[in-house]
């Protein structure tokens, strides 16, 4: 009997999977447990629609994530620090400011998707990086200005 697992179980497969076992394993074991789902066109079928689903839904969040990242390429955030009279600056530039800025400019960026290479402890133009998507980033300017 063919079925469909409803749940990882050792020696016949993971969840999602398609197996073949026998018949009484299926009627006493599988199925009375809900470990499993017999299948028929009609579940068949209705499991190829959810993955359909959620495939269309990943494409058109990856394709709003492309957008994002390549509006925020390129784009400046102004950061403003209480300096010393030398120009040095209390305390340093952190994630936190850098999502405040963005989201002055209209971005709703989390503040651990924000990626500095060092400290920024001094005023001038520095370099991020934004994790947008799994796999998309688009780099971003941080112009540090005293207050």
């Amino acid at each position: 009997m063919k079925v469909i697992l409803l749940d990882n179980i050792q020696g016949h497969g993971k969840k999602g999977d398609i197996v073949t076992v026998n018949d009484g394993y299926a009627r006493n074991y599988l199925l009375p447990k809900k470990l499993a789902v017999e299948a028929t066109k009609a579940v068949l079928n209705e499991i190829q629609q959810k993955v359909a689903k959620e495939q269309r839904l990943l494409k058109e969040e990856r394709d709003a994530a492309l957008l994002v990242a390549q509006q925020l390429k390129g784009t400046a955030v102004t950061v403003k620090m209480r300096c010393g009279e030398d120009g040095k600056m209390y305390g340093s530039v952190t994630n936190q400011d850098i999502q405040n800025g963005l989201k002055e400019l209209g971005y709703d960026i989390d503040k651990k998707k924000i990626t500095i290479r060092d400290t920024i402890k001094t005023l001038g133009v520095y370099d991020a990086e934004v994790k947008v998507y799994k796999d998309i980033s688009a780099k971003i300017k941080i112009n540090v200005v005293a207050l």
